[in-house]
């Protein structure tokens, strides 16, 4: 054993202060000098992540304890990342289960423990948030042992250690009704009660890849814990695959570090035990195994649950290809969603029968809006069609993917919620309260959240919070409407004035302004029917000689609705694309051609 050494991840519903855990670790572990300025949540450092207050990557860290250095694995608490929890898990020996002291366990919270669970991990529970005046401390411990007895953990694991912590304060207590004055209680416990790694030194060396970063200089950068024996700067190793056990391919070290604080610390040689990065492989992959020469032995990879949602990338052909992109291309394309599957295990990439698309499954809307958005500032133009489930044949019976939600809503609000999940083939398991609110919990159909959270905001008077996470795989519930109304849709190619949008208005709500450019086919609006409306935004006022009293009033138009990138792939229909460039988005409808689209939809009528 390395008993200077602790390994250690931190798990948690989204926004439950895992991020803000670390910041205080950090500073208390002595790795900011006492004038640095230091910004929050500090290891959020993508641009995506400080804009959203989520994290959405996995990262490492160490603070000095003492005598003990101890590794930290930060990861996300957001469902469609939790192929970034499944892989990071093989690098720890424990794991500290961060949950909100009002919201208490969510569904996140019971899949990324239940995984610790699996692999043995010994598990310290850490009530967060207790100074919120909301705090039911007493009944979140009492939830989340009821959780841990209903995943089969062992009895140690059931007599975890429980703390009370303050994250943003920066303190932690082992008694709920006592303020702690700093986290050396935590500190504490982490070195008493999750073990050191065990590991042979003397073997040879053996390294599961658990991450992979990239750097412009030196290339891929592999990321993961030494299993056995040690590692030396410019040794040579073998690389191979559990799954490909036949394939090995020599390399060199060419850099080695070390994580103390937030920095890499560049080192000559680490020994088992220790979570390192090293450099010097150029196809290196996640799953891969970093071997001694001389003895070459594949590790086995977490498997990885599977994509339950699928879109449709395709190079962008619209009238307006082209303009805003850099990158237009369908070998750019290939290449970046390609590069993508390298970091992110749980996206997967096919080719379809053209060229220029391809299939990209995941696990959600927020993890391909994630993948959108980054995309795009990157400089690439592309178009998405509207997600999919992906269906399962079981026992001969066509199932599809069920996601457990919880909604935390306030009394008032419960009726219309029961009723939307409802009519959204949703099934209802039980109702708790808590205080002036409810917390129901529901089996529904992945396909039937599409586009459900602005419902539900709206219903819940944006006082209702909900989560889902991915449950089992179920017989398919029939038919479920994802849109009751239709779109606006541009009549021809030009630029919309305010006299086109004044008359456009009254058919439905827009989404744009007086200036935007416009080409034919694209939707400008929602209709007020359930039908798609051809709408002539571009028609300009015809001047005569002829004055008549009032008929020149000015033209008051209705402010336009502004949707982000989530809200326009919930509000996209099977027959229409999103068209996404470094500075748009637009939606469109599949055909452009109104007769044409007009035929397509009367054959489809026919054919039912």
């Amino acid at each position: 054993m390395k008993m200077e050494l602790r390994n250690v991840a931190i798990i948690a519903h989204v926004d439950h202060g895992k991020t803000t855990l670390i910041d205080a670790m950090l500073k208390q572990g002595g790795m900011y000098r006492e004038n640095q300025t230091v910004v929050e949540r500090v290891m959020d450092s993508n641009d995506l992540e400080r804009e959203r207050g989520i994290t959405i990557l996995a990262k490492n860290t160490a603070v000095q304890y003492g005598d003990t250095k101890i590794n930290i694995v930060d990861t996300p608490g957001h469902a469609d990342f939790s192929g970034e929890v499944e892989r990071v898990l093989k690098m720890v020996n424990g794991v500290i289960l961060l949950v909100d002291a009002a919201e208490g366990p969510l569904p996140q919270t019971r899949f990324v423990l239940s995984k610790s669970l699996e692999l043995g991990h010994r598990v310290i529970i850490v009530v967060n948030k207790i100074d919120r005046p909301d705090s039911r401390i007493e009944e979140v411990v009492d939830e989340i042992v009821d959780l841990l007895i209903d995943l089969d953990a062992d009895d140690e694991q059931v007599d975890a250690p429980i703390l009370y912590c303050s994250a943003r304060s920066g303190t932690a207590s082992l008694a709920p009704n006592e303020a702690g004055t700093d986290l050396k209680p935590l500190f504490e416990t982490i070195l008493t009660y999750i073990p050191a790694p065990e590991a042979d030194i003397d073997a040879p060396l053996q390294m599961l890849v658990s991450a992979i970063d990239y750097n412009d200089f030196v290339g891929r950068i592999a990321i993961g814990r030494i299993e056995r024996g040690h590692i030396r700067q410019n040794q040579e190793i073998a690389v191979c695959n559990y799954h490909n056990a036949d394939e090995v391919e020599k390399a060199r070290v060419s850099n080695l570090y070390e994580f103390e604080g937030l920095k890499r610390v560049a080192v000559e040689e680490a020994e088992a035990g220790n979570i390192i990065a090293l450099s010097g492989i150029a196809d290196i992959t996640i799953g891969d195994t970093i071997c001694s020469a001389e003895a070459v032995e594949a590790l086995p990879f977490a498997q990885i649950s599977a994509p339950t949602m699928e879109m449709t990338f395709s190079v962008n052909d619209s009238p307006f290809a082209g303009r805003e992109g850099k990158y237009v291309t369908s070998r750019n394309l290939r290449e970046r969603l390609c590069r993508e599957t390298l970091k992110d295990v749980s996206l997967k990439v096919e080719d379809t029968d053209s060229t220029d698309a391809f299939y990209v499954a995941g696990r959600g809307e927020m993890h391909f809006s994630i993948l959108i958005e980054t995309m795009r500032r990157e400089g690439y133009e592309f178009q998405v069609s509207t997600p999919r489930i992906l269906t399962k044949e079981i026992d001969g019976v066509k199932c599809e993917p069920i996601e457990r939600l919880i909604a935390d809503v306030p009394s008032e609000a419960v009726g219309a919620v029961i009723e939307k999940i409802g009519t959204r083939k949703g099934e209802m398991l039980k109702m708790t309260p808590s205080g002036s609110r409810m917390k129901l919990e529901f089996l529904v159909p992945s396909r039937g959240l599409f586009g459900y959270r602005n419902e539900f905001l709206t219903d819940t008077k944006g006082e209702g919070i909900m989560a889902s996470v991915f449950e089992s795989y179920a017989p398919y519930k029939g038919t479920i409407v994802r849109r009751p109304s239709g779109s606006l849709v541009a009549f021809e190619t030009g630029e919309a004035v305010a006299y086109g949008l004044f008359n456009a208005q009254e058919r439905g709500v827009l989404f744009i302004t007086p200036g935007t450019v416009v080409y034919e086919g694209m939707v400008v609006g929602i209709s007020n029917k359930s039908e798609d409306i051809a709408v002539n935004v571009c028609k300009r006022k015809q001047l005569t000689n002829v004055r008549a009293s009032g008929s020149d009033e000015a033209i008051r138009l209705i402010p336009p609705r502004n949707l982000s990138l989530e809200q326009y792939l919930e509000f996209l229909t099977d027959d229409e694309l999103l068209e996404v460039t470094p500075k748009s988005l637009r939606v469109r409808k599949r055909i452009l051609d109104l007769p044409s689209r007009m035929r397509a939809l009367k054959h489809q009528k026919q054919q039912f």
